[in-house]
């Protein structure tokens, strides 16, 4: 026998092996299901299964959720919550009822939207991509649901939010942080958000005065507000999957905020959180935020020092107008030292002081004529808050 007629003889052999291993296999198979439908128990679900039981109704959310179908942009924040459990839960801690109107912002193709529609009087659904809003109407079309269900077609930081109780919604990543501001300071009166946020942003919002991630989000939003924190959902419960985990948080507006100009708070607590972990000393000591302190101050034309010092100058002192300049800073420095001294703030850091200890300092430099403002003029309310 030569070495090619027995080779050809191990492939015969090897092929008649498959064959009939597929056979048994097959027939397994079938023996099994069939024992399972008998036995009444459901058939097995996909993990990215979402609200149907049978398989028809899988095939057909995977044909509307595969990027072959419909491209997901990561830069856009697009990715799809998929995990039933987790949509359910999401759901059911939010506290949605059957008289609730709900704001839903970024719903994409439905997952969460279907679940709260099933629950709430009414979804208003907030969705800036136009191949989503079709895919959406498609979807709630065949649920019966179109009454229920209103999409605005529209970027939601530009969008006016008609009355809604409940906001339950999967944030895209990229604007959690205005969307935030607008939500808590935009004049909206509405019992709690239920977010999916980007876990990172999530543990910065729920920081607390002396931990490491206590920061600027944290005190402008819990001024207004209190966040608690839900659960935490894995990255492989999108799809596409994203590069980090999320977590769910829910916030609810205080019934009562402080008497605090708004704008202002936040310019003063950009100045002190600029540096959060340098002492306030240092900070209100730095020549060039003195300087802009100082020049807002005449602007107000309340500083006593600043009115003194022109008298000086009008009296016919020669001195050159930087000297003056300098003197002015080196006075106005001392007043803002003084005042940190009076609160016993001086050698406190930001990062550990509450928002009362926080709100006292800003009333005393307000009583002694300091005002605080954004000189950078941002973009607008919401994207300035947070100073990220």
């Amino acid at each position: 026998m030569t070495a090619s007629s027995h080779t050809g003889m191990l492939q015969c052999a090897k092929s008649s092996i498959n064959h009939r291993s597929r056979y048994i296999l097959l027939q397994f198979s079938v023996q099994f299901h069939q024992i399972r439908g008998k036995s009444g128990r459901p058939p097995f679900k996909n993990r990215y299964d979402d609200d149907d039981d049978n398989v028809d109704g899988h095939v057909r959310r995977r044909m509307e959720n595969q990027e072959d179908r419909l491209q997901l942009y990561k830069s856009w924040g697009q990715h799809l919550l998929t995990n039933s459990k987790v949509l359910d839960s999401i759901v059911s801690k939010s506290g949605v009822g059957p008289s609730d109107t709900v704001l839903e912002i970024g719903p994409g193709t439905g997952n969460l939207t279907v679940r709260l529609l099933e629950v709430a009087n009414k979804v208003v659904a907030v969705e800036v991509d136009s191949r989503m809003v079709e895919s959406l109407h498609t979807r709630v079309s065949g649920r019966g649901f179109d009454e229920k269900l209103t999409i605005i077609c529209q970027d939601a930081l530009k969008a006016d939010f008609q009355d809604f109780d409940l906001v339950v919604a999967n944030i895209p990543y990229g604007i959690s942080s205005p969307l935030v501001a607008k939500l808590v300071f935009g004049g909206y009166r509405f019992r709690s958000a239920t977010l999916l946020l980007q876990k990172e942003f999530a543990t910065r919002l729920l920081a607390n005065p002396g931990d490491s991630d206590y920061n600027r989000l944290a005190v402008n939003v819990k001024l207004v507000a209190e966040v608690e924190h839900v659960m935490n959902v894995s990255k492989k419960d999108f799809v596409p999957i994203p590069k980090v985990d999320s977590s769910v948080v829910k916030i609810r507006l205080k019934p009562k905020i402080p008497d605090v100009n708004l704008t202002e708070w936040w310019a003063f607590t950009k100045t002190c959180f600029g540096k959060k972990n340098k002492t306030l000393g240092a900070t209100f000591r730095q020549k060039k935020k003195v300087a802009e302190l100082l020049n807002l101050s005449k602007v107000t034309g309340y500083n006593e020092d600043v009115v003194q010092l022109k008298s000086c100058d009008e009296s016919g002192d020669e001195e050159d107008e930087s000297d003056i300049f300098e003197t002015d800073v080196k006075l106005f420095k001392e007043k803002l030292v003084g005042i940190l001294v009076t609160a016993g703030l001086e050698d406190k850091r930001p990062s550990k002081l509450s928002n009362e200890e926080l709100m006292n300092l800003l009333s005393l430099f307000n009583k002694a004529g300091i005002w605080f403002h954004d000189q950078e003029k941002p973009r607008d309310i919401n994207a300035s808050f947070a100073g990220l």
